[in-house]
């Protein structure tokens, strides 16, 4: 019994001695820094952006104002929909909801919320693929989302015909003593193993705190081709991209690198 045990607790270590970096914002790296705390890994969180709330938060108010208005709502993280359910009432949602992913879905769903649609891939071109089904012309679109996001979602469906109100919901900010924190984690006598990277703001704010200097002999593990295209673009390395572009995913594509999935 006890070898068996034994067996089986050193299954579920399989990162045991690994040190890993998690980029993603305090209130959100729980999730991650669990799944690979459960898998024996030393876990570093970093964080390194800060969710704050809108420059200005009078076109997001107006828009859950009058969200009747709407045929649609597409959410894009699950950021968007924490901000956004901070300012309306769920029984005012008539429209249809679009969420990109899992992560998202499952925060929507907390609300109680039903999600009409999802893409394959959770990324912005597949998100606009999910709707080709759908007749868009003339029909109202509010995408409440980051203050600096990508673009290919609005230019798309506008294109299709669609009406769209972009409003931002929420910003990403550098937090306070991020780069003092690369600094002890990375000036440390043995460097981390792993640095994971959820979106390209994790990245672009890292390098804005840290420069590229320290990720040398650390392997980057990135969550999707987005999060991966704003790290090449910044001169590091991709060792692991996740498939499918979850949590899941990326600890999977850790542990097949590791040799050990």
């Amino acid at each position: 019994g006890f070898r068996r045990g034994g067996r089986k607790l050193a299954a579920a270590r399989k990162l045991f001695g690994r040190r890993i970096v998690v980029t993603r914002a305090r209130d959100q790296a729980s999730e991650l820094s669990q799944k690979l705390r459960a898998l024996g890994a030393e876990v570093l969180e970093f964080p390194t952006i800060e969710i704050r709330p809108p420059a200005d938060p009078g076109p997001l108010e107006a828009a859950l104002n009058q969200l009747e208005r709407y045929d649609w709502v597409i959410f894009t993280s699950a950021n968007a929909v924490r901000r956004t359910a901070e300012r309306f009432r769920v029984p005012q949602f008539h429209a249809r909801i679009c969420a990109i992913g899992p992560a998202t879905r499952a925060a929507l769903e907390e609300l109680g919320l039903a999600v009409h649609l999802m893409p394959e891939k959770y990324v912005a071109e597949s998100l606009v693929e999910a709707f080709a089904g759908e007749d868009l012309t003339g029909k109202r679109i509010l995408l409440p989302r980051a203050a600096v996001a990508r673009d290919v979602v609005p230019a798309e469906l506008a294109r299709r015909g669609a009406q769209l109100d972009v409003v931002e919901a929420y910003r990403t900010e550098i937090p306070e003593g991020a780069s003092a924190r690369a600094a002890q984690i990375f000036s440390a006598a043995r460097k981390p193993d792993w640095i994971v990277f959820t979106s390209s703001s994790t990245v672009t704010n890292f390098v804005s705190a840290a420069g590229t200097a320290p990720l040398e002999g650390v392997r980057v593990a990135s969550i999707g081709p987005v999060t991966s295209a704003a790290a090449r673009q910044r001169g590091l390395v991709v060792t692991v991209q996740a498939d499918p572009f979850t949590l899941d995913g990326l600890v999977a594509a850790i542990l097949r690198a590791e040799g050990v999935s």
